[in-house]
C-alpha cells in the first residue's frame, strides 16, 4: 500500500508540475487515479511533506504545488 501511494503521489506531483493549481477532480482525470481513496492518500503524502496547498474556490477544492 505504502508502495502505491508513493507511486500515485509522484503521478500528483508531475501533473501539478506541468499544469500548475488544478480542482482535486481535474487531478483525479489528469492522473488516472480511479479510487478516491488513493488520491486523497497521494495529497496526504505529499501534504505531510509540504509541497501543497489547498484552496477552496466556491465550494471546490483546488490544489497547488508549494
Amino acid at each position: 500500500m505504502i508502495e502505491l501511494i508513493g507511486t500515485n503521489a509522484g503521478l500528483v506531483w508531475n501533473v501539478l508540475n506541468e499544469e500548475g493549481k488544478m480542482s482535486v477532480k481535474a487531478v483525479k482525470k489528469a492522473t488516472k487515479i480511479k479510487a478516491e481513496k488513493d488520491i486523497y492518500a497521494a495529497f496526504g503524502w505529499l501534504a505531510k511533506e509540504g509541497k501543497l496547498a489547498f484552496d477552496e474556490i466556491e465550494g471546490e477544492v483546488f490544489v497547488s504545488l508549494v
